[in-house]
Order: C-alpha cells, then structure tokens, then sequence
C-alpha cells in the first residue's frame, strides 16, 4: 500500500465522519426545535387553562355583580344600607377590572351578534341600533363572557 492510497482511505473515512457528524447535528438541531415548540406549547396549554378557569369563575360573578346593582337601586332610599353596598360593588368591579373584564358598551351601537343577544325589537326607521340594555354584557380578554341582552330598533319591527 501507498502512501496515496492510504492519504486517500483516510480522506475517504473523513468524508464519511463528516456525514455522519452532519448528520447528527441536523438531528440534534430538529430535536432542539422541537423541544422548543414542546415548551411553547405547553405555556401556551397552560395560559389558556388559567385563563378558561378565570372566564368560568368571574362569568359565575356577574350574577352578584348584577343582585348588587339591584340591591343598590333597591337600597337608595337607606343611605346607610346603600353606602355598605355601594363599597363591596366598587371592590367587586375592582376585582373583576383588574382580571380584565371590561363591560360591553351596547346603547347606541350597532348590533353585534357576538356581543349582544337581541331580547326584543321594535319597530323605527334605524336598523339594528341597540336602544336599551336590559342586561349588561361582560368581555374578558377578548372573550365575550356574557352578551349584553338588548332591545333593538329595525324598520319593520313590531310597534
């Protein structure tokens, strides 16, 4: 055996090293990407499971919230009564503020069938313009948690 023959068997088991380390560098980096998404997906499975858990608690809320906002019309005329109340609704609508529940602004709008479920029409000479809320409506995070319920002014609508 020559010295080029044995220049070229090295040579030749070099390439075939390289390969193989190239092999298991793409492997290794796909491994990397998918390890990655992995974890961005399960953060992402983790912040929608705390977030579907907010939606379910703060929508079971609102009912209070709206047996406190009766309970303050019914209480106005007992300003001590109505103060007691009027300072739990301000922390309960802080509360829900701060997990980012915003109320749907309905009167005057137009109707938005993804915020607002239509109660009752009357007829005018607008179309689908909310002219009264009859519940309010809560978003949370881009989520509607509940459509406001609403009465709505269509031409051709009942008198």
């Amino acid at each position: 055996m020559t010295d080029y023959q044995d220049t070229e068997g090295i040579k030749k088991k070099l390439e075939e090293q390289e390969k193989t380390i190239e092999e298991y560098t793409n492997i290794l980096k796909r491994l990397q990407a998918d390890f990655e998404n992995y974890v961005k997906r399960t953060d992402k499975e983790k912040e929608e499971f705390a977030n579907y858990s907010n939606h379910k608690l703060v929508s079971k809320l609102l009912n209070v919230v709206d047996d406190f906002e009766k309970a303050l019309e019914l209480t106005k005329n007992n300003k001590e009564i109505a103060d007691g109340l009027e300072i739990v609704y301000k922390q309960l609508n802080k509360l829900l503020q701060e997990e980012g529940v915003v109320q749907i602004n309905a009167i005057g709008n137009k109707l938005d069938p993804f915020k607002h479920e239509v109660i009752d029409v009357i007829n005018g000479n607008e179309d689908d313009v909310v002219i009264e809320e009859l519940q309010k409506g809560y978003i949370m995070k881009n989520k509607v948690l509940r459509p406001s319920k609403v009465r709505i002014i269509k031409s051709g609508g009942k008198e």
